[in-house]
């Protein structure tokens, strides 16, 4: 063996004791899922696009009393699978009125037409310009989810949202849109030591001040606001019959629950989607009523959507502004 050959020998081990060491590559996208969430790996922090194999299959039918809300969502959504302009939307309000389940029902009704939906977390949002690489060009419609999305001052996310919504040099492509959840209207906690930097002018004009206008900054970049609010006892009650029935019981023994649903919800403190989605399980649980096909074709979502995000919604009370 010459000299060449031995030195090529000792550079291929020594190339494979490297690659050995290295990372090991993302795993591939799988195109065919409807829903993805975002990945990081520890170590390297390198992301990847991981498929639900089940997302949660909640149908806009299921939400009751939130009929402005699905209207704007729904028609916002079908504007952009079909090519048309439509805005980034912020869903905020109170807990259990469905603003997830709303977000998630519509990728049920248009996954046909092409829609998308990644998930992400808030603390992989530094990560977003990635995703926007990742997916610009593709034939698919995408929204990119976060849900209960709020922001502690200088919190890397925050600026990485407002960048991609609205700020950054490259621009959101046409087939991406962002949809996030909130119980607060403007992402971030709100002080009160922040009202005394607002300056009050000697004609009467009252200008906030600089903490207040940056807070304020990212939610106005979300064109279409939707707002929730609590439920009332009736439509607490309706939603507890809707669920009943889902789960196999029939109208009149629906009904009869109605005095055990205001009870389940004292016991909660809250009347809300979620509340009255977690007795009709209970409830149904212990009359032996057997899921109805509808249900048990749908399928299963992930523990925390199972759990959390089945909600039926309350409607805007009339005296309440538009969100």
């Amino acid at each position: 063996m010459s000299d060449i050959d031995r030195l090529i020998q000792v550079a291929e081990k020594l190339l494979q004791r490297i690659d050995a060491a290295l990372p090991a590559p993302p795993p591939p996208t799988d195109w065919s899922a409807i829903a993805f969430r975002w990945r990081v790996r520890q170590g390297d922090g390198r992301g990847w696009l991981e498929a639900v194999r089940h997302p949660h299959a909640i149908r806009l039918d299921d939400l009751q009393g939130i009929d402005d809300q699905k209207r704007r969502l729904e028609q916002n959504t079908r504007q952009f699978v079909t090519g048309r302009s439509a805005n980034n939307v912020l869903l905020t309000g109170a807990r259990g009125t469905g603003k997830s389940s709303l977000v998630k029902a519509a990728l049920n009704r248009f996954a046909a037409k092409g829609l998308r939906l990644i998930e992400v977390d808030k603390g992989d949002l530094v990560h977003l310009p990635e995703i926007v690489d990742l997916v610009a060009g593709r034939k698919e419609r995408f929204v990119i989810f976060c849900d209960d999305l709020s922001f502690e001052a200088g919190e890397p996310g925050y600026k990485a949202m407002k960048s991609i919504l609205d700020g950054s040099v490259s621009g959101m492509p046409d087939n991406l849109l962002v949809y996030a959840t909130s119980n607060r209207r403007h992402l971030m906690p709100e002080k009160m030591a922040e009202n005394l930097e607002t300056v009050h002018t000697a004609d009467g004009e009252i200008h906030p001040g600089e903490t207040t206008e940056e807070k304020v900054s990212l939610s106005e970049r979300f064109g279409l606001w939707l707002s929730f609010y609590p439920f009332d006892q009736d439509h607490y009650l309706a939603i507890c019959e809707h669920w009943l029935q889902v789960f196999g019981l029939d109208q009149k023994s629906a009904l009869a629950a109605r005095q055990d649903a205001l009870l389940w919800s004292l016991s909660r403190g809250a009347r809300s989607g979620r509340v009255a989605w977690q007795f009709a399980r209970d409830y149904a649980g212990k009359a032996k009523g057997k899921p109805s096909p509808r249900l048990a074709s749908r399928g299963r979502g992930s523990a925390r959507a199972s759990q959390g995000d089945i909600d039926g919604p309350s409607p805007r009370p009339p005296s309440r502004g538009r969100g």
